[in-house]
């Protein structure tokens, strides 16, 4: 690590002197890591504990796959705040390229998919209803990326129209399973619903 590294940057000591962020990635990457690893081994995540690894991929793929800047910035701005000391300075985790994070845990969930697959275990209900959600979720955030990439990175406009169907498809959707769940009526809805309107909602929060 360069000694000026972070020299000017509000925080000069990230933890253990690593890159900022590495912890939080050596976080994320093992309960990845053991998450998949108990849906290669057929678990069927029915225990309070495997709920709660569940629980905490989520929040680890919001925080991989998310915006978590109040204000979009331009490259060149960022860089700027940075060289006057406004913002820390961004350093990929772990001392690796930029988005590695990302794609070893796309890539992780694709060996999954696969290695399922050639077992003839990725029609189980389970495995469906978490790969579907994973699926979701990781879609929605490409999808920004994308958008992102292909704006130039400019601040973009109100989505109009579109983001206002958007959000209202998404409300209604989870709306029309959770009356059910205020009611005792889990019943009254189909599954297919609850996979369709929860996949829909972490679409969603992907793609913001």
């Amino acid at each position: 690590m360069e000694p000026n590294e972070f020299e000017g940057s509000p925080k000069t000591w990230p933890p253990l002197g690593m890159p900022t962020g590495s912890v939080r990635a050596l976080l994320g990457l093992l309960v990845v890591a053991v998450v998949i690893t108990k849906l290669a081994r057929f678990d069927t995540f029915q225990t309070e504990g495997d709920k709660l690894w569940v629980v905490t991929l989520l929040i680890s793929l919001t925080h991989y796959f998310t915006s978590r800047r109040f204000v979009a910035l331009t490259p060149e701005i960022r860089r700027q705040l940075e060289d006057e000391g406004v913002i820390d300075r961004e350093r990929h985790p772990l001392f690796l390229p930029q988005n590695s994070i990302r794609v070893i845990i796309v890539g992780a969930f694709c060996w999954l998919a696969y290695y399922l697959y050639i077992n003839q275990r990725l029609q189980d209900h389970h495995v469906v209803s978490l790969l579907g959600m994973m699926a979701a979720f990781l879609l929605g955030a490409m999808v920004r990326g994308i958008s992102h990439w292909w704006s130039g990175y400019r601040i973009q406009r109100s989505a109009g129209t579109w983001g206002d169907l958007k959000a209202l498809a998404v409300l209604g959707a989870l709306t029309l399973v959770a009356i059910p769940e205020f009611l005792d009526r889990q019943d009254a809805v189909p599954v297919v619903f609850y996979r369709v309107a929860l996949g829909f909602t972490l679409f969603y929060f992907g793609s913001r």
